[in-house]
């Protein structure tokens, strides 16, 4: 054999084995997408069946190795439905969020970012603890309110906001009441001004108004209690509390 046929030779070996690498990534990617497909529908399957858990490992397992599929946003948004499921609220935020982060124009953004709020609101604590959730909640509703204002979920998201509103108003005014019983009147109306100023809307609207009225006359601030009798009268001029109204009126003269 020639030196020539010697070297056409090794070229077409060379030639022959990139074709077979080739073919051989073609099938093999082939069978990736068929494997991110096989295990989504598995997942599925469990997750119908409300085995979340074991749904929760496909849906991760899709969401690592197959995050280029056409199913890595399903995976993402029913990792957070089976982290939901199973009360694991914190989780279930995060691969919401993660959905919405990772996949801007997927199909499941609306209700992913609905649904964050809905955890916020499940993690959300009584009124006397720390109220980063409750807040964290009402940004989430009140976002999707605004992105999506004609939605039928826009008026159940009005009825969290207000009960959360609630929660925080009665935070600031269970705060005032307790400085006041600590004798910190100045410290009392600091926060009662937080609800007056920032949750009218709330119960706690009326009650802090008579409160940082009763304080302003224990700290002789007569013209400002003035005042604020006034804009009660004028704001609950049915309330039960007319009476003591004008009990305090009468300290005024």
């Amino acid at each position: 054999m020639t030196q020539q046929s010697i070297k056409f030779s090794i070229n077409l070996f060379f030639v022959v084995c990139i074709l077979f690498f080739l073919s051989a990534c073609s099938q093999t990617k082939q069978r990736d997408v068929k494997s991110a497909e096989e295990t989504f529908n598995e997942a599925m399957a469990l997750f119908n069946d409300e085995d979340y858990l074991d749904a929760e490992k496909l849906f991760e397992l899709i969401r690592l190795q197959y995050s280029a599929s056409q199913f890595a946003d399903d995976a993402q948004f029913y990792l957070a439905e089976a982290n939901y499921y199973r009360k694991e609220y914190y989780f279930a935020a995060y691969n919401y969020n993660m959905c919405r982060r990772i996949y801007p124009h997927s199909e499941y953004n609306k209700k992913s970012l609905f649904k964050s709020g809905m955890c916020y609101y499940k993690l959300s604590p009584d009124y006397d603890r720390d109220q980063d959730y409750t807040v964290k909640a009402i940004q989430a509703f009140s976002e999707f309110q605004t992105i999506y204002p004609d939605d039928s979920l826009y008026n159940e998201a009005t009825t969290y906001i207000k009960e959360l509103r609630e929660k925080l108003a009665h935070r600031e005014y269970f705060t005032a009441e307790l400085y006041r019983k600590l004798f910190s009147p100045v410290s009392s109306i600091i926060y009662y001004d937080a609800v007056i100023n920032d949750y009218p809307d709330t119960e706690y609207y009326e009650p802090a108004l008579l409160g940082k009225i009763e304080v302003l006359i224990e700290l002789k601030r007569f013209d400002e209690a003035r005042s604020l009798i006034d804009l009660y009268k004028k704001l609950f001029p049915g309330s039960i509390n007319l009476d003591k109204i004008k009990n305090l009126e009468q300290l005024l003269k």
